[in-house]
């Protein structure tokens, strides 16, 4: 039984019948373009074939009331009269429903079941996949007009100013907005998207390391606050308006810490254009030694990389069947991300398994994804 059919079943022995509606949101990886979303940059992430599931149906009361089948606690608020608790999985959903009553909606409540696939605390976004869950759901039963890039921002604003992590748009953009069987290449400033297509007989592969990290509390903030010092020695709003030449031409001034930081995100956005061009010239080799020098820069430069990060990469581009790989997500730990060949999909995930677990004292997890399509009302 799938996700779909399993919250549908819950759904309908918790209430006695069908849901009135059925939302899916996707997880992402990012395949490309790291820690340059907050810099007003490019990124090149993809909705993958894992999500969160809501099966609902509308409450005359104001009240949210959602069965998760992943978590014990129900989470349980009315939409006219809530306020902020201890970090769960609660508060990203109070936070979307602040956000769209802060841009004037007007909500109704609703009942349902719950349940994802998206591992949380990967880097898979498992977060954005709730928000744009949430906000879907609310859209459609409070009648509200549906608009990804307006959607994503609203979801957005409740992590950012509700739950309190700091992120950048490409999370809640790209569950808002993908696309069957390809990338988008987002424009973080303007929210400009461009579908971008993967390479033929290739298969992109999620490598899960088996250990997890926490934002709240972690160096991200740090890291934004010392992108934000750069740009300021710049003179600029943000790095996405610093080219590498301009960069290595002006970097006097700079501290060893700051200079690494921002050296990683004007030289990540070029090499996410270059990305683009060779995914649209189906050239695999050269998008693969892009994801190779991600890696080093998020390892070297911007130190958000791991030892079980580091292996896990070494494990993964040391097959013939790998074009690259890379770290994804913020670090720290949680998942890799590999571009392969995929008529040998099955001795890739064998040899990389053995190698990493050979190495370190975890067990990874790997995930062959597709490509699928935003949040949306599955009919």
């Amino acid at each position: 039984m799938d996700i779909q059919e399993q919250v549908v079943a819950a759904f309908t022995k918790r209430y006695g019948e069908a849901p009135t509606l059925l939302v899916r949101a996707p997880g992402r990886v990012n395949l490309i373009g790291e820690h340059t979303d907050y810099n007003d940059g490019f990124v090149m992430p993809m909705a993958i074939n894992r999500a969160v599931w809501l099966a609902v149906r509308p409450r005359d009361d104001g009240r949210v009331v959602i069965h998760s089948l992943d978590f014990d606690e129900p989470i349980d608020f009315n939409v006219n009269d809530f306020s902020k608790d201890t970090s769960s999985p609660a508060e990203y959903v109070k936070g979307v429903a602040w956000a769209l009553q802060d841009a004037g909606h007007e909500l109704i409540g609703f009942e349902g079941i719950m349940k994802g696939d998206v591992p949380i605390g990967a880097g898979l976004s498992s977060s954005a996949a709730l928000e744009l869950a949430v906000a879907r759901t609310f859209a459609a039963l409070s009648d509200l007009e549906w608009d990804a890039a307006t959607y994503a921002l609203l979801a957005q604003k409740a992590e950012n100013q509700w739950v309190g992590v700091n992120s950048g748009i490409m999370d809640q953009m790209i569950s808002a907005a993908g696309d069957e069987g390809h990338a988008l290449l987002i424009d973080c400033r303007s929210l400009d998207t461009e579908i971008t297509p993967l390479p033929s007989d290739t298969a992109v592969v999620v490598l899960d390391t088996g250990t997890r990290r926490e934002l709240v509390g972690s160096a991200y903030n740090e890291r934004r606050a010392q992108c934000e010092a750069a740009a300021k020695h710049f003179g600029v709003e943000k790095l996405r308006d610093v080219s590498v030449e301009e960069f290595e031409a002006g970097h006097q001034g700079l501290d060893d810490v700051t200079y690494r930081r921002g050296k990683h995100v004007v030289t990540e956005n070029a090499r996410v254009m270059q990305a683009k061009e060779a995914m649209h010239a189906d050239d695999a080799k050269t998008l693969g030694k892009l994801l190779n020098a991600s890696h080093v820069s998020l390892r070297d430069d911007f130190e958000v990389s791991s030892d079980a990060l580091n292996s896990i990469v070494d494990a993964a581009q040391a097959h013939p069947a790998c074009y690259g790989a890379r770290m994804t997500g913020a670090g720290f730990g949680g998942c890799a991300v590999a571009l392969v060949d995929s008529s040998q999909i099955d001795n890739f995930v064998q040899q990389v398994e053995a190698q990493y677990t050979k190495n370190t004292s975890y067990t990874p997890a790997i995930y062959v994804t597709t490509a699928t399509a935003g949040a949306a009302v599955v009919e």
